[in-house]
């Protein structure tokens, strides 16, 4: 690409694609603004997803008394013509009070409860998203290394402040300000998929598959942009995971410990595919990254799914 091309920065209120971008003109030559939200738009979020969390549970309440009001009514009946006909008992028909048919719709509308596996594993991920990233810590900073190394086995490691970084999808000549909200995950889950799945890794990084665009996408900005997004979408944020898409994962997770890791692999490649699909250039990133995530909800309901390697999607990685 050349510096001409990128004159233009975009702006992303959300990584999901909830919102739509706004443009704005620069006299810079590369892209200083991270795909990834702000603080104040990472709150945002939360607060979002509260909301939708209390309207889902309004629903569910709704639906749970609407549902007990029609049963006791069907209960009266029964227990006016019983008396009528002069048949049963009316204290054996009180005591049928409708319970059973009650308790397996609210069975169905409500999650199942852990087992002690999926529990600490569960755990495990959420200790793994709450660590930031911090480039002055020798762990974080090895990492970091050691990504450059798998990247460009045959190339000589450069200064963790450096121009060479801008080959890899950097923003900038320091990594270490592109993570923000992804934190150190975000760079675990590049180096898993570089380990895990080379051959697509390289494909991805160098971008060798299919007619690409002039202005593309930053590759590892786009990746930590992907674990935020997974992340969100599991809502592994939360005390209990109540998205279709997250208690659906946790019987991934029940299968596979890194089945996060792995999922990332398969919503990266997704997301490249649906790039090279809509033809994108790096305008309409937010846009892919919404098509991907709701690509990856559809496959993740998908019946018989009980491990990352029975989604469709994870053949792009073969």
């Amino acid at each position: 690409m050349s510096s001409k091309t990128l004159r233009r920065r975009i702006h992303h209120g959300d990584v999901d694609g909830k919102r739509w971008e706004h443009l704005e003109t620069s006299g810079l030559d590369t892209l200083s603004e991270p795909l990834l939200a702000d603080d104040d738009h990472v709150e945002h979020n939360k607060v979002c997803a509260l909301e939708d969390i209390w309207d889902d549970e309004s629903k569910k309440a709704q639906i749970h008394w609407t549902f007990l009001f029609s049963n006791l009514i069907a209960q009266w009946a029964q227990w006016f013509a019983t008396i009528v006909l002069g048949s049963g008992s009316l204290i054996g028909r009180l005591l049928t009070f409708p319970s059973t048919s009650v308790n397996g719709q609210n069975n169905r509308m409500l999650p199942s409860s852990l087992s002690p596996l999926q529990e600490e594993r569960l755990r495990n991920i959420r200790q793994r998203i709450e660590v930031p990233f911090d480039g002055s810590k020798t762990e974080h900073q090895d990492a970091l290394k050691q990504l450059w190394k798998l990247a460009y086995p045959d190339r000589q490691l450069p200064s963790l402040k450096s121009d060479l970084w801008k080959e890899m999808g950097w923003q900038g000549s320091d990594p270490s300000t592109d993570f923000r909200g992804g934190g150190f995950i975000s760079l675990e889950n590049l180096i898993f998929f570089a380990m895990k799945y080379p051959e697509s890794f390289q494909r991805l990084l160098n971008k060798q598959d299919g007619c690409r665009a002039e202005w593309e996408y930053p590759f590892a900005v786009a990746g930590i942009n992907i674990s935020f997004m997974l992340t969100q979408m599991l809502d592994l944020k939360a005390g209990y995971p109540s998205s279709p898409s997250g208690m659906h994962f946790l019987q991934l997770l029940e299968e596979d410990e890194m089945a996060f890791d792995n999922l990332y692999c398969v919503a990266f490649r997704m997301m490249d595919a649906q790039w090279l699909a809509k033809r994108a250039t790096y305008m309409e990133f937010n846009d892919v990254l919404k098509s991907t995530r709701m690509q990856l909800e559809r496959e993740l309901a998908l019946e018989d799914i009980s491990s990352v390697k029975d989604l469709p999607a994870y053949n792009l990685l073969r």
